[in-house]
């Protein structure tokens, strides 16, 4: 199982320990380092910026959203950093949910999320692969050429002015539900889960055993190495109580309803409430602590080295690691030799 960096998104101002930690990755044998984005910072210039300061470590968007680019536009982005970086880039993609992409992208959330993820990416692939100038005439929701009522009539097919480096460069889906899993399976190199429990690979759905040789599962997990469980897991409740109570609408939280088929329905939808009713503090604490600590790995070296071997068990091919100092960096890169 190889280990990755998650350093996610930016908080209220530039994370400036983020290059420390992937360099720290890169010297401890860590294989891979990945960007996110939300509505702040963007995905991509601090993964370039990383880049530049180091020499082997692959590079990775866990997750560039889909709704922030057209897919020709996010193929340019990942083909110039592919380029730049000498072949380490890899391209995780997300359809992100009805909040961000109609509150922050001023886009409609696709009625139909698992064929607008598939054009996306049947795209992107066209782009990096530069077989033929990319088309997508029939495309719902990325038609190439433009063809909508208020078009010129003049656009016409294009071939990427630029080689790409590598054609066949990886692309990984973040997915949550059976449907979108069972299609990511079908469509990418990889899969990027949110949050992943070793004992629980059935709450994605069915797919999830027949998952081919040679695909990547890279899922999130945050890291915290101490003495008091129950003191560190409330980081984890603390991004739990954000994602299941705030990333999404009372009616349609992605994130809610996976939890939900882990066993934890009833949690879930108390916790959506308290956290839209203002009462944040509250609905952190209401996230319980067995659900936190399944989908992360806490407490004492010991423990951790114990509960690591649940993921080896499973079809987890990479670890990414949400940690938070140089120290767990390297206890996780110890354990796991």
């Amino acid at each position: 199982m190889r280990l990755g960096l998650a350093l996610g998104y930016w908080g209220r101002g530039p994370a400036t320990h983020h290059l420390e930690l992937a360099r720290e990755a890169e010297r401890l044998g860590y294989d891979s380092v990945w960007t996110a984005e939300s509505w702040g910072s963007d995905v991509f210039t601090p993964l370039t910026w990383i880049a530049a300061r180091t020499s082997r470590i692959r590079l990775g968007t866990a997750v560039a959203q889909m709704a922030a680019r057209s897919p020709t536009t996010t193929a340019m982005h990942a083909l110039t950093l592919d380029h730049l970086s000498g072949g380490r880039m890899t391209l995780g993609l997300g359809l992100s949910g009805p909040q961000v992409v109609e509150g922050w992208y001023g886009r409609p959330f696709p009625k139909s999320p698992l064929t607008a993820t598939r054009e996306y990416v049947d795209v992107v692939r066209q782009v990096l692969r530069r077989e033929a100038p990319v088309e997508l005439a029939d495309g719902r929701f990325h038609p190439l050429p433009y063809r909508g009522p208020d078009a010129t009539g003049l656009g016409r097919p294009l071939k990427s002015i630029t080689h790409p480096l590598r054609a066949e460069l990886p692309v990984l889906l973040g997915a949550e539900g059976p449907r979108n899993v069972a299609q990511t399976l079908r469509i990418a190199d990889g899969w990027l889960p949110l949050y992943w429990s070793p004992s629980r690979p059935d709450a994605y759905g069915p797919a999830v055993g027949g998952i081919r040789e040679g695909f990547t599962v890279a899922p999130l997990v945050r890291v915290t190495v101490c003495d008091d469980v129950a003191e560190g897991l409330l980081s984890v409740k603390a991004m739990l109580g954000f994602y299941i109570g705030g990333m999404g609408h009372a009616t349609r939280n992605f994130h809610a309803d996976l939890m939900g088929r882990m066993g934890y329905e009833e949690e879930a939808r108390r916790i959506q409430e308290l956290f839209l009713a203002g009462r944040r503090e509250e609905a952190v604490l209401a996230v319980p602590d067995a659900f936190a600590d399944e989908i992360s790995l806490t407490g004492p070296r010991e423990r951790i080295a114990e509960r690591l071997e649940l993921w080896r068990k499973g079809p987890v091919t990479d670890l990414l690691a949400v940690a938070p100092d140089p120290v767990t960096l390297r206890v996780l890169a110890e354990l796991n030799t």
